[in-house]
């Protein structure tokens, strides 16, 4: 189960072809999908997640706690729909595009995928591609 929810001035258009994106990477990723609960919020929101759990005093777009065991995904996705915004703008793509990459970016972890060594982050910008490119065929 996919379930949306809103913490700024932000709805997803399409939460139904979001959900079932998620849910067939998942399958494809050869998990199974219990619960993902995303949490789209502003900066302020998601700075004080970031200090409070995990000590870092810093800006970002994406935090993700993950309760899954072995290859049953679940797990709570928050995303900085500001943060998305400036990054959109900064890396030149669309902030629909930004916004689908950092939403699978956060299940491609939940699977398994890093991205703290350059090698990590490379296979991780691969599946995110990947997955990018099976929305568009949805």
């Amino acid at each position: 189960m996919i379930n949306f929810n809103y913490e700024a001035e932000f709805k997803l258009d399409s939460e139904q072809a979001i959900s079932d994106w998620v849910v067939s990477a998942v399958l494809n990723e050869k998990h199974k999908l219990e619960e993902i609960n995303y949490v789209f919020c502003d900066d302020a929101y998601l700075h004080k997640l970031n200090v409070e759990y995990l000590n870092h005093d810093t800006l970002t777009d994406i935090i993700s706690f993950d309760y899954s065991v072995g290859k049953t995904i679940a797990g709570d996705i928050f995303i900085s729909v500001e943060r998305v915004k400036d990054n959109a703008n900064e890396f030149n793509v669309s902030f629909e595009e930004e916004l689908k990459r950092v939403i699978i970016h956060g299940v491609l972890h939940y699977c398994g995928y890093k991205d703290k060594t350059v090698d990590e982050a490379r296979l991780m910008r691969d599946k995110e591609n990947y997955y990018l490119s099976r929305f568009k065929k949805n």
